[in-house]
């Protein structure tokens, strides 16, 4: 009896990971805080905030496609170069689909002031290199202005903006011609391969996703309610016509480019030195060479 006990131990030994062993998660949320510690070493200080929004994805996909397609194309890039990914973030620019049901728009300044608050939280718990993966084309303009008003103020830390998927060359030919830019053949393809249980392609050809062309404006001449002029059901594409094949390739492609960015933000020791060089100079104007 007991050399079975002494066997079960080893075995059990061998089986159950020694404790502090266990792979550390990169879900912000889902660390202790012993943990956050080592996991903000672990990642240098680099740390993804994936941003999505809650909005109409024409009748077939969920609210929260843009949001958990980020989510999911940050969480597998982390596998591979490992960062701390904040939680759930959906508070950005959606305007122009608030006539549609479930959207959540919050107004322009708590956008700006929330993100800010968010990324300075982050910095003072030690994510230094903060890099905003965008998954909504909303937020396009909104994002590119945030970073530039770093500039406003000294920060110690950098914070990077990632837009969107990179194209690439190869991968499945597409069926759609014309525009696809919103719960189209692309991106119902990448909710399929991403997250199939919530996708309902045999809902896609309920509503038009067909440009309307309700404005006549040139192209260099910008108005807000463009989008709603062209596409007022909240739908461009045709996403009856999605693969998954399309959708990993897409999304696998997301992947690499975070990837890659992670990689890019943990070597930059050149952003936050010329960040503080600017802030020093920016305070004596008169002093700067002419």
């Amino acid at each position: 009896m007991k050399r079975i006990g002494v066997t079960a131990s080893l075995l059990l030994f061998v089986i159950l990971p020694a404790r502090g062993q266990s792979k550390l998660s990169a879900k912000w949320e889902q660390l202790t805080a012993e943990d956050f510690r080592t996991a903000i070493q672990q990642a240098q200080g680099t740390c993804l905030l994936p941003f999505g929004i809650l909005e109409k994805h024409g009748p077939h996909l969920p609210l929260g496609t843009d949001l958990l397609n980020v989510r999911y194309a940050a969480l597998h890039a982390v596998e591979q170069e490992y960062a701390v990914v904040f939680p759930e973030y959906y508070f950005g620019q959606i305007f122009e689909a608030k006539h549609q049901p479930g959207t959540v728009a919050y107004s322009m300044e708590l956008q700006l002031k929330l993100l800010q608050e968010t990324t300075d939280e982050m910095a003072r718990n030690g994510c230094k290199k903060v890099i905003i993966v965008n998954g909504h084309g909303g937020n396009e303009h909104l994002l590119p202005y945030f970073a530039q008003a770093q500039m406003a103020s000294p920060k110690d830390y950098v914070v990077y903006v990632l837009a969107g998927e990179r194209s690439r060359p190869g991968g499945p030919a597409k069926k759609s011609s014309g525009v696809d830019y919103h719960a189209g053949e692309n991106e119902t393809s990448n909710t399929l391969y991403t997250h199939p249980e919530l996708t309902h392609t045999d809902r896609a050809k309920r509503e038009s996703g067909a440009d309307q062309k309700r404005q006549n404006l040139p192209d260099f001449l910008y108005t807000g309610i463009w989008w709603y002029a062209r596409f007022p059901n909240h739908y461009s594409g045709d996403g009856s016509v999605a693969t998954k094949e399309l959708g990993e390739w897409n999304v696998q492609g997301w992947v690499s480019t975070i990837v890659e960015a992670i990689r890019a933000a943990k070597a930059d020791d050149a952003s936050l030195k010329i960040q503080n060089e600017f802030y020093e100079k920016s305070k004596h104007p008169f002093d700067t060479p002419q």
